[in-house]
């Protein structure tokens, strides 16, 4: 999973390549948004949240500067607004 350091958090995009509906992991965390993740060997306990619009609008350039494939996938998602969540630290 393609992830953007965001301050002392993490975002991550539920793109699905673009496909009309979100990932199941969208959905998981929705429903279950403490979690725990690892990037390389850093283990952290975090809360998900869903990215209001003013921090969906500020983060989309920097999540696409990081995977530039996120503009395709959101031009090719059938309108689906691809959902930025962000992962901060509990």
């Amino acid at each position: 999973m393609i992830c953007h350091e965001h301050g002392d958090a993490v975002a991550v995009v539920g793109s699905k390549a673009g496909q009309p509906t979100n990932p199941a992991w969208f959905h998981n965390l929705r429903t279950h948004p403490n979690t725990t993740i690892q990037i390389g060997l850093d283990v952290r306990s975090v809360r998900a949240r869903l990215a209001n619009d003013e921090e969906r609008e500020q983060l989309w350039p920097k999540l696409v500067d990081t995977f530039p494939a996120y503009d395709l996938y959101q031009r090719n998602s059938r309108g689906r607004k691809l959902p930025v969540v962000i992962l901060e630290p509990r």
